[in-house]
């Protein structure tokens, strides 16, 4: 277990991480930031061309230093109003000259839950050992990086909006 700023991070094991913070946040709040792309992609650092709904595929330019030629894609599962939003990606697909579309993808959830004045927000991305394995650990070490960042990211968005 390691812990951050942002929160507590938990790596069950090679094919899961975990990540969960705590927001000074009201449930409400934390949802529209996780379940709005406009708003989600303010926070996550990238730009969406559409609005989320289950079932849907959602590209954008991702705005990080150093990947602005990359583009995200992802293929929203299930929306739970104020609990659960989930949605499936190719994890740390940046390669321009890769064309990931016949991979695994991984699985990402948010789940919220009242926790006193503010929000527990609980991060999982798994299905990483379904990842080829020529790029499944590079792609699990750049994720759990990524999600310790995006905890931050988003902590910091609620509680200034």
């Amino acid at each position: 277990m390691i812990t951050t700023e942002a929160g507590t991070m938990e790596k069950t094991d090679t094919d899961r991480i975990e990540k969960k913070v705590q927001l000074a946040a009201p449930r409400s709040r934390v949802w529209r930031a996780i379940s709005d792309s406009k708003q989600f992609g303010e926070w996550f650092r990238v730009k969406l061309e559409e609005q989320f709904a289950e079932g849907k595929t959602v590209r954008g330019a991702i705005l990080h230093k150093g990947y602005e030629n990359a583009t995200m894609e992802l293929r929203i599962e299930r929306i739970e109003p104020e609990r659960y939003f989930s949605y499936r990606w190719h994890p740390y697909a940046i390669d321009q000259n890769v064309d990931y579309s016949n991979e695994p993808t991984t699985l990402v959830e948010f789940l919220l839950e009242e926790a006193g004045d503010g929000t527990a927000l609980t991060i999982i991305e798994s299905g990483f050992d379904r990842i080829p394995l020529a790029r499944r650990a590079e792609a699990f070490k750049m994720n759990e990086h990524g999600w310790t960042g995006q905890a931050k990211n988003i902590a910091n968005y609620v509680s200034q909006s």
